[in-house]
Parts: C-alpha cells; sequence; structure tokens
C-alpha cells in the first residue's frame, strides 16, 4: 500500500470509531485519575475537529487558483503579527511586525527564485504557513524574554551606562543571550530530527509519496529555511528593543 492509498484508506468510518474511542480512553483516564475534568479531551477534540474541518474548506476553495492563495497567506500574516504582537506585552508591539517580515522575505524569494518551490498554491500555503507559525513563535519568545530581562536587570543597563555604553550597547548586552533562546526549540530540532523525533512535514510527504528520499529532502528544506526565517526575525526584534523602538512602561500591558 502507498501513500495516496494510505492516506485514503485512513479516510472512513474506521478513523470516526478509533477516534471516538482513543478520546473515550483519554477521558476515563481524566476521571479516574483526578487529572481534571472527564469533558476536557471531548472538548479538545470537539474543537479540533470542528477546527480542522473549517480550514480544510477554505483550503480547497483558496487552492484552486493562485490569487486566493495569496489572499489567505495575506490573512494568515496579518493573524501571526497580531498575535506575536499581542504576547510582547509592549508598547509600539506592532513593529514587531517588521520583524515577521524580515524573516520572511528573506527565505521566500529564496526559494522560489531556486525553483524548490513553485509558485502554486497547493505549495506555497503549507510551506509558508510553517514558516509563518515559527517565526511568529520565535519572535514573541524573543520580544518577552529581551523585555523581560530589561525589567530585571535595569540596575545592570545602568551601570553599563555609566561606563560609557550607548543606550543600544547597554541594553544588547543584556538581551542578547536571554532573547537567543527562541532559536533553541528548532535548533534542537534540527540536531534530533530523524534521530529523536519524525516531524510533519517528512511524515507527510513521506505517506504522499512513499518516498523517504524525497520527504527527507523537504525536511531540511524545511528546516533550514525555518532556522533562517527565525535568525532574522530574532536579530530584528533585538535591535528594535535595543534602540528603544519597542519597550515596556509601568503602565504598559502586562508589565505587572
Amino acid at each position: 500500500m502507498d501513500g495516496v492509498q494510505l492516506s485514503q484508506h485512513i479516510v472512513g468510518p474506521t478513523l470516526i470509531v478509533v477516534c471516538v474511542v482513543m478520546v473515550i480512553a483519554a477521558a476515563a483516564i481524566y476521571w479516574l485519575t483526578a487529572l481534571g475534568s472527564a469533558w476536557t479531551v471531548p472538548r479538545a477534540a470537539t474543537r479540533a475537529v470542528l477546527q480542522l474541518a473549517a480550514v480544510a474548506a477554505i483550503l480547497t476553495a483558496a487552492l484552486r487558483s493562485l490569487g486566493t492563495s495569496v489572499g489567505v497567506l495575506a490573512v494568515m500574516f496579518v493573524a501571526a503579527a497580531v498575535t506575536a504582537a499581542r504576547r510582547s506585552r509592549s508598547n509600539r508591539s506592532w513593529l514587531l511586525t517588521a520583524a515577521l517580515a524580515t524573516g520572511m522575505t528573506v527565505v521566500l524569494p529564496l526559494l522560489l527564485a531556486s525553483g524548490l518551490v513553485p509558485l502554486t498554491g497547493v505549495a506555497l500555503v503549507p510551506i509558508v504557513g510553517i514558516l509563518l507559525g515559527s517565526t511568529m513563535t520565535a519572535v514573541s519568545v524573543a520580544a518577552r524574554r529581551a523585555l523581560d530581562t530589561l525589567g530585571t536587570r535595569a540596575g545592570e543597563v545602568e551601570a553599563l551606562l555609566s561606563l560609557g555604553f550607548t543606550d543600544r550597547l547597554a541594553r544588547m548586552e543584556m538581551i542578547g543571550p536571554t532573547a537567543a533562546d527562541a532559536l533553541l526549540p528548532n535548533l534542537d530540532q534540527t540536531r534530533t530530527v530523524g534521530l529523536v523525533t519524525l516531524p510533519g512535514a517528512f511524515v507527510g510527504v513521506l505517506l504522499s509519496t512513499g518516498s523517504a528520499i524525497q520527504a527527507g529532502a523537504v525536511q531540511i528544506l524545511i528546516l533550514l529555511s525555518i532556522l533562517l526565517s527565525q535568525t532574522c526575525a530574532v536579530a530584528v526584534t533585538l535591535e528594535l528593543i535595543a534602540r528603544g523602538a519597542v519597550h515596556r512602561t509601568a503602565h504598559a500591558p502586562g508589565s505587572r
């Protein structure tokens, strides 16, 4: 049975029965071990089904043409920018959109110009979605860690300023090492891929094509694309914070 046949074989009544059994089993364990409400897993599962059904319906229509696919990607970018800004809990957090855009604009032209990613909706939407989600998370974590560090180590920043450091250099000395933690998850995944984990892109291509070599090539491309996008985005994030463009005050949202 090849990958296409496998995916077709999965969709059917058996899928529903197995999923229901797993949800009931997880709910029973919740109830028996007092982990929480027995309805926690059923609610999460129901929400996942509804969300994925909605996304599948939207993508089915969107992937029919490049124009509608670009529209979907634009909505995804706006949602990612809003999420990153909100999670940073800072003033002028909308400027983090520049960090997100930098990461994407560095990687996407390279992928498209090289021909590795064809200019079609069915290729662009999943690839950009993966890159956008990973870059958004890195920007959010980097911004929060950097701003938290400046808040807790304000005295050290003042000490560096008294030694003649500029505002930018004093802040960068504090935030560089901590904000770099935002890059660790994908770095660890890149180091351990194939040994500890089999990422989703690898599994997806393997199931659809049946070729482990093709799956490995696609996964490497995605992992390295994420590394470049995240690195550029985090660098811009740190620069914005070091220069005071994005900052947190006593009255900033979530600063308490």
